[in-house]
């Protein structure tokens, strides 16, 4: 679904003449490979390059050298930038900057609207989107009403609506409360099980991430790390090098094994954490 090949990125930075005062290099030396129907996670601490490197897969950017691939399209091509769009769509963090409409029905169909969609097939995707993220009972709210997670929800429908084959989640539950940012995570998990859409989640926050099928963790603009989330956790201090945490009861058992506790190297979960506890108690 998406390759990316020794793609880089340079902030260009002029002067009101238009000469070039200050360049400075977001990604370098890129290379990712993502399969269609993945969960795929990207980290990195603020100012790492995670971000940069998902408005590329939009085509929001487009790389300064290298090449990304969108399910075999080259985003640097001009004439082929909507239909990357139309394969790949972006959920932000703010809720509030994707909603255009009144009323949630209408904010979903939106997308597609604007695409020329016939109207019967446009609400036939209003309510399988609506659906699909267990928002089809608030389809004549106003999305003022609604809570965070609520909203983000609302969000992932309208990309859903115009049929993307991936879901780009740039950070998209970091405004969000504990309950919100469950509730956008489940969705998303979902989505790709079910419909087997591609999702591709950039976050900092480690709990996020234990069930994704790969990592990537970008610093300083450059893939530092990747593997599946129990290869990537296995070196604590690794990643705190890098500005980042492990989740939380990562943490405990590694601090558990440092006081000669014998338990796996790497725990991801509570529940591998219980059954490892009783084994050893």
């Amino acid at each position: 679904m998406i390759q990316a090949k020794k793609m880089g990125f340079d902030y260009i930075r002029r002067d009101e003449e238009g000469n070039v005062e200050e360049i400075q290099r977001a990604l370098d030396d890129i290379n990712i490979e993502i399969k269609a129907g993945d969960f795929v996670a990207v980290l990195g601490k603020n100012g790492s390059g995670k971000s940069t490197f998902s408005k590329h897969l939009n085509a929001l950017l487009m790389p300064t050298d290298g090449t990304l691939y969108v399910d075999g399209m080259d985003t640097s091509k001009q004439e082929l930038v909507w239909k990357v769009r139309q394969n790949t769509g972006m959920v932000f963090q703010n809720p509030d900057n994707q909603i255009v409409s009144n009323i949630v029905e209408e904010d979903v169909g939106f997308g597609p609207e604007n695409l020329g969609i016939p109207t019967e097939e446009i609400w036939k995707r209003v309510e399988e989107s609506l659906s699909a993220v267990d928002m089809l009972a608030y389809r004549k709210e106003s999305p003022n009403r609604l809570s965070g997670g609520q909203k983000q929800r609302v969000a992932i429908a309208s990309v859903m609506a115009m049929h993307t084959k991936c879901i780009v989640f740039d950070e998209a539950t970091a405004m969000l409360d504990p309950i919100g940012r469950k509730e956008v995570l489940e969705t998303a998990h979902r989505l790709n099980k079910e419909e087997n859409i591609t999702v591709i989640w950039i976050t900092h926050y480690m709990e996020e991430v234990v069930d994704a099928d790969y990592i990537y963790l970008i610093d300083e603009g450059k893939v530092a790390l990747e593997g599946t989330p129990r290869q990537v956790f296995t070196d604590v201090e690794q990643i705190r090098r890098y500005g980042l945490d492990v989740p939380q009861v990562t943490e405990l058992a590694y601090v558990l094994r440092q006081e000669g506790m014998r338990l796996p190297p790497v725990v991801l979960t509570e529940e591998e954490l219980i059954r490892c506890l009783e084994k050893e108690l």
